[in-house]
């Protein structure tokens, strides 16, 4: 963060200090609410959890040398107190990035979002100093918490944001407004929470509408492939940049392709170029992610060129989405099992699919070990018959479905679609599923793991990974 007395940053808060016999001691260390990653100069949050309360931390934390502690209650050290820690935070945030007058770009969408922000991350830094949201840190505490981390050198701030409903964008807009607001889809994720697409793309639209017109730079980045997200330009007074495979696309696709190992391969079109592209990220649907930083990268002064260098030297920066892993035994694990939603788990599939392809031909088998998408309201049971249909259609070799209903019906689809006898199972748990595959796996089949989050699908792939781990693990 940039460096801040504890008066201004008390000031700025609407807080009162306690404890503090200097005022104009400063905070030059980063702004954390966990307790472990305090230390000198730093400014400690502390939130009051469900199980933990951070205040309790606060002797700990300035022994470590925090400056001072953000909190709602005095704790006998260096303390600015306020009625709303959370609030405070957000003003904080909003503050040191008006006074920075860095690029912020926002981004938001049903799935791909973290991807594609990694993506739009690795280009942009190319050009100039960028500070990007890690992992999903994307709600009310991520996201200012990532803001704050921007410092003078900082020229590109690239965020993410979440939304459980109507509301939430428009509300982390207003603590870090951005000048390029960037919209991926509009999907089924979360779409029992929100009640139907329309009131999704109502919600993810309100991040178009935050932006500032033209005349001032705004730009709003948009899918041209997804009608209910190419219908938000009317709702944006910004510039308006279309990403696609359409042909009416500002910054689009051609002859897309994936190659043997299931990486997407294109030819990327500009308005100031073209350039190809080979990706080093596994699934077809990384094309439409990479368009999408393309864009971005495109309206800040990047050419073809670069930006396909980029995208083709890009790796994946958050954990457990489509981490494809190597055993020495020549089986190949791929952890997708950070979140799952139709429209992602459909192009995992595909994925899998594409990257079983060579190894089918030499006896290998591909195998999808698929759980619970969550949060699908009505549609859930529909949802998850589909998928398991599709694994049947993209001739997936093995289906095992893991865990309760919404596994069952996954099953039930495949053996509904024609996968009967032993090419499709339901079993009741993460360790039954790694029993099985331990049992069955042969040198060269590629298992695909993915289910939501709350599933917890990655200790199955963690657990084949330690199954192979005799000699060295190759990570692609």
């Amino acid at each position: 963060m940039i460096t801040l007395s504890l008066a201004e940053i008390a000031e700025v808060v609407g807080g009162r200090m306690h404890d503090i016999p200097d005022a104009s001691a400063e905070v030059t260390g980063p702004v954390v609410r966990d307790s472990r990653e305090a230390g000198p100069g730093s400014l400690f949050v502390a939130f009051v959890g469900e199980r933990v309360d951070g205040h309790d931390f606060a002797a700990q934390v300035v022994e470590a040398g925090a400056a001072a502690v953000l909190g709602s209650r005095p704790v006998g050290v260096p303390a600015i107190v306020v009625d709303d820690v959370q609030a405070a935070l957000g003003a904080l945030a909003r503050h040191v990035v008006r006074r920075l007058g860095t690029t912020l770009v926002a981004l938001t969408g049903s799935a791909g979002k973290t991807s594609t922000k990694d993506l739009i991350a690795q280009v942009l830094r190319r050009k100039a100093p960028t500070v990007f949201t890690p992992g999903s840190m994307n709600n009310e505490v991520g996201l200012p918490l990532t803001a704050l981390t921007a410092t003078d050198e900082t020229k590109f701030l690239v965020l993410e944001m979440g939304a459980r409903g109507i509301g939430h964008i428009r509300y982390l807009c207003e603590l870090t407004p951005p000048k390029i607001g960037l919209v991926l889809n509009v999907g089924s994720a979360h779409i029992g929470e929100f009640g139907g697409r329309e009131q999704i793309a109502r919600a993810k639209g309100e991040l178009v509408e935050a932006l500032p017109p033209a005349e001032e730079g705004g730009t709003a980045v948009l899918n041209a492939d997804d009608p209910l997200v190419r219908a938000m330009a009317s709702r944006t007074k910004a510039k308006v940049i279309l990403f696609g495979e359409s042909g009416e696309a500002d910054v689009r696709a051609e002859n897309v392709r994936l190659t043997d190992t299931g990486q997407p391969s294109f030819s990327l079109h500009t308005p100031s170029g073209a350039s190809d592209v080979t990706m080093r990220l596994y699934g077809e649907h990384h094309v439409s992610n990479a368009l999408a930083a393309a864009a971005v990268a495109h309206e800040l002064g990047m050419s073809a060129d670069e930006i396909a260098t980029a995208l083709s030297e890009a790796g994946s920066l958050s954990r457990w989405r489509m981490e494809v892993t190597e055993r020495p035994d020549g089986v190949t694990v791929v952890n997708d099992a950070y979140n799952a939603n139709p429209e992602s788990m459909k192009a995992a599939l595909r994925a899998l699919v594409a990257m079983g392809g060579a190894a089918q031909a030499k006896g290998g088998r591909t195998w999808a070990v698929l759980g619970k998408m969550a949060e699908l309201g009505d549609e859930a049971l529909a949802e998850h018959d589909a998928v398991g249909r599709l694994a049947v259609r993209l001739n997936v070799s093995k289906l095992v479905a893991v865990g309760g209903r919404e596994a069952r019906w996954l099953q039930l689809g495949a053996y509904n679609e024609g996968s009967w006898g032993e090419e499709s199972v339901h079993v009741s748990d993460a360790q039954a599923a790694v029993d099985l595959l331990r049992s069955e796996l042969r040198p060269g089949d590629v298992v695909l793991v993915k289910a939501s989050r709350s599933v917890g699908l990655e200790s199955v792939a963690s657990a084949l990974l330690e199954t192979g781990a005799e000699g060295e693990v190759a990570a692609r």
